[in-house]
């Protein structure tokens, strides 16, 4: 059978299984184990389990449970809260301020996390609420706190740059670092939208009545918050940055700083340190069986000779560096409709890293832009992880907003994303400037 023909049966078959309803771990890693035992015998498994084994031997693995951690605390500690009713006190008076109180919090979120869920579920729970109470149209209320907290997605500590680097053999600090500007320019596009909203349509995000906001005393006495969490966020990326510490030591610095805050805070709890150790062990363990799922199945269509299958497809097609380069942006975009951000991770990256570094593309500012791409998959339907978590948070805060509302209120800053996309394609300095000026030596 041909490499191509195995490939559109294989492709066909993991369709079928994810239209199944079956979880993505077991749809991905279930195909790969099948083909490989009927291509190559029951004995090729154990060059899966190798590959598995391999992986998870990998000292950087170790940086993602600690990271879950540090944000698990955080969040269980109620600094999120706090941020709020800093923002809420300084941009309450301004139209649209709480939306965009709502953004700036979560792209500190982000940099305290590295995940998009914690972020999107504790201000669809505290943000969410008091939006609505005064006056805020659903689009934008759910809209700015799925986008803000896609933003962990990509503002270090990202652990699904974390898992870029382990794929790609990139320095995770250089991943890091290429972050930062990108996650900026984007909180920015969605400050923006919502400023120009509010001044087109000012009854959409109306400000605070005089009698709801808070005096100067008040606003300058809310500002201790920040002074914990920028802390952290400083010791965290700062040894990473300036080689102190690798991502992994850096990850242990941040579990036991967040431990330190909250117990600073008064809030330290054995019930907040079980409750953040459960929560650590369940994500940590759907990462990994996602993990090991995608790569049985990209071990398995990689020994097909998938990379040598694309990089023919390729030059038959004429393609220019760049146009190679939109094809994968696209190919990522539209794998976001279905697939889980790991499995495409795993799935994408062993074809078209290789790809991207014969054609000279640096693989940093490639990593940033797939990781942009990403965070894109996580606000389109049906399989956009952060509309799951709004949907669950909804019916506790607002019963009459229903999943179409959810997935309206998305596109607006999907688009807006994709704009940063762009952006980032077309001045690949944004993601490049600070690793070079950091790791410079």
């Amino acid at each position: 059978m041909s490499i191509e023909l195995l490939t559109l049966v294989l492709f066909l078959c993991l369709l079928v299984m994810l239209v199944s309803g079956l979880p993505v771990a077991f749809c991905v890693g279930g195909i790969g184990i099948v083909f490989a035992a009927f291509l190559w015998g029951p004995q090729s498994l154990v060059m899966i389990a190798l590959r598995s084994r391999q992986m998870s031997e990998s000292f950087l693995l170790i940086a993602i449970p600690m990271f879950i951690f540090m944000g698990v605390i955080l969040e269980r500690s109620g600094i999120a809260d706090d941020l709020y009713k800093a923002f809420h006190n300084w941009m309450g008076p301004v139209k649209g301020g709480l939306a965009i109180g709502t953004v700036i919090i979560c792209t500190l979120f982000a940099a305290m996390v590295g995940l998009t869920g914690p972020a999107t579920v504790t201000m669809g729970l505290v943000a969410l609420p008091s939006m609505l109470k005064r006056g805020y149209t659903k689009d934008i209320s759910i809209g700015c706190i799925m986008a803000g907290g896609a933003l962990g997605f990509l503002i270090p500590p990202s652990v699904t740059a974390i898992m870029y680097s382990l794929i790609a053999e990139q320095s995770v600090g250089k991943m890091f670092a290429g972050g930062i500007l990108p996650g900026l320019v984007l909180a920015t596009l969605f400050i923006i939208y919502i400023t120009v909203r509010s001044a087109i349509q000012p009854n959409i995000c109306p400000a605070l009545p005089k009698e709801e906001r808070a005096s100067w005393r008040e606003k300058f006495t809310s500002l201790r918050i920040l002074v914990l969490p920028l802390a952290l966020i400083m010791v965290v990326l700062g040894s990473i940055f300036f080689g102190i510490a690798t991502a992994s030591e850096a990850s242990a610095v941040g579990a036991a700083g967040s431990i330190v805050c909250a117990a600073l805070l008064g809030r330290l709890k054995w019930r907040v340190i079980i409750e953040a150790a459960d929560r650590t062990l369940r994500l940590t363990g759907m990462v990994m069986w996602i993990v090991y799922g995608a790569l049985c199945f990209s071990t398995v269509y990689s020994g097909l000779g998938a990379v040598e299958l694309v990089q023919n497809l390729i030059a038959r097609l004429t393609l220019s560096p760049w146009g190679v380069l939109i094809m994968m942006q696209l190919s990522y975009f539209f794998l976001g409709f279905i697939l889980d951000d790991t499995a495409i991770i795993f799935i994408c990256l062993p074809l078209y890293v290789p790809i991207a570094a014969s054609l000279g593309f640096d693989l940093i500012w490639f990593g940033i832009l797939f990781i942009v791409n990403l965070q894109m998959a996580f606000l389109t339907p049906p399989v956009g992880y952060n509309l799951f978590y709004m949907r669950a948070v909804v019916p506790m805060v607002a019963p009459d907003i229903t999943l179409g509302d959810i997935y309206r209120s998305a596109w607006p800053f999907v688009i807006l994303q994709g704009i940063g996309l762009v952006l980032v394609m077309l001045f690949p300095q944004l993601a490049l400037w600070l690793p070079n000026m950091l790791f410079a030596r």
